[in-house]
């Protein structure tokens, strides 16, 4: 092989190598996966132009690559980044839990201890009136108030 043409091969493969960089680099401004995976169909170019092989093969290696990272890696990778957490958190990941009232709870005021802590509480049934000391299940959050009912049907005493 002639120095000329080995020459001409370094360049192809630096070249690609530049193109993906560059791709690297809008990606990092753009964030929409796209320009990260055109990347790496130009280092999977580069590795073409690095075995030699000429320049009809490296665009069809970046274009396959580019074409299988699209069909294949985006829709995982999208459905990875925008899939919302299964574990709730704040004020969500009481809902369901138990509590004990510290105050007689009734239409508008009392208390109870949820998880250690100490929150503002109304019965979630505006006619009923849940005892100090019972057990109460959280349906909901309001604020920071939080709505409960007894676990034990009321109407069973």
């Amino acid at each position: 092989m002639s120095d000329s043409r080995v020459g001409v091969l370094m360049q192809a493969w630096m070249i690609w190598l530049a193109v993906a960089a560059g791709l690297g680099f809008i990606e990092l401004a753009a964030m929409t996966l796209d320009f990260a995976l055109l990347a790496v169909a130009a280092l999977a170019a580069a590795g073409v132009a690095a075995l030699g092989l000429p320049i009809g093969l490296q665009f069809v290696a970046f274009f396959v690559v580019a074409i299988l990272m699209v069909l294949l890696v985006r829709p995982v990778a999208r459905r990875h980044l925008t899939r919302t957490p299964a574990i709730p958190s704040g004020t969500a990941a009481l809902v369901g839990k138990s509590a004990v009232t510290l105050t007689e709870v009734g239409r508008d005021t009392g208390r109870v201890k949820i998880g250690g802590e100490e929150w503002s509480a109304r019965a979630y049934d505006a006619d009923l009136v849940i005892p100090q000391g019972t057990t109460v299940d959280v349906f909901a959050i309001e604020g920071a108030t939080a709505l409960v009912y007894p676990q034990e049907a009321p109407w069973l005493h």
